[in-house]
């Protein structure tokens, strides 16, 4: 298991790495060297020991307008290590392993999204809206997501980071930055799944297979999984999927129709929550 402790620590000082930069809208990702500012006040700089490929990174780099906009270091599902942190930083220390979020935690009940830290689609995503890439010819490179994960290192607002236990695997772990916790959250959160309802989730991807692993949480007592891939069912009974319904295999039927009339008992219709 890769290990948060083992690099050096440049504080104060900017660190030449590699990163993968979208250069252009849907050309290939170009390997080169990024010059990664020391983080300033409520900053802390990471190094990337895990990230993966979520779909939106691929949406945002086929797009020609705004939000799009290049050069640009995509990536926003990852975990790695406090290398340094900038002034006014008290809830994390060199060392931390941590997950970055792009939507900061919200206590409210009625929403999770924070007033003091909105979400926004502007490209450099910094309190001072400010860069923390440069190429070594001195061309800024834009943010993305308050993340940039496809970069060895990067700069990271502190309400964008959540301290994670070390011993979570690092390729399970940088998942928990969006994809799992889309899912389980709108299962948990959202749709408030509560103990013996009927759980129907429409497509099982990475959000549609936490959205399963929430409901099974919450008790659901049957979680029926709608996809076109058969395969997906075995897979998905892993995350608490009982029963599999094969959309391309419902003749000239609605799948809404084939799942209330042939699946779905009459007294159990009227606790379908329906999520994705």
């Amino acid at each position: 298991m890769a290990s948060t402790k083992q690099y050096f620590s440049a504080a104060g000082k900017p660190i030449r790495c590699k990163a993968a930069v979208a250069r252009k809208v849907g050309e290939p990702l170009v390997i080169e060297e990024v010059i990664v500012a020391p983080p300033i006040a409520h900053e802390v700089r990471l190094k990337i020991i895990c990230t993966s490929l979520c779909y939106t990174d691929v949406i945002v780099w086929r797009m020609k307008e705004f939000p799009g906009c290049f050069p640009r270091i995509l990536g926003h599902e990852a975990f790695g290590g406090v290398e340094s942190v900038g002034e006014d930083v008290d809830e994390l220390k060199e060392g931390d392993s941590v997950v970055r979020i792009f939507l900061p935690d919200c206590k409210s009940k009625k929403s999770n999204l924070c007033s003091k830290f909105p979400f926004q689609a502007s490209p450099l995503l910094h309190r001072d809206d400010t860069s923390r890439f440069t190429n070594v010819e001195g061309e800024t490179l834009h943010h993305f997501l308050y993340i940039s994960s496809f970069s060895e290192y990067t700069v990271v607002d502190v309400v964008n980071v959540t301290k994670l236990d070390p011993e979570i695997p690092p390729n399970r772990a940088c998942l928990l930055n969006c994809g799992v916790s889309t899912g389980v959250g709108a299962a948990w959160k959202t749709a408030q799944v509560e103990p013996g309802l009927t759980v129907v989730i429409f497509s099982l991807g990475s959000i549609g297979l936490a959205v399963a692993e929430g409901a099974r949480l919450c008790r659901a007592t049957r979680i029926i999984g709608v996809d076109i891939n058969c395969n997906k069912f075995e897979i998905g009974k892993q995350f608490g999927i009982t029963e599999f319904v094969n959309s391309k295999s419902c003749g000239d039927k609605p799948v809404s129709q084939l799942l209330c009339r042939k699946h779905l008992p009459a007294a159990e219709r009227v606790g379908v929550k329906q999520l994705f």
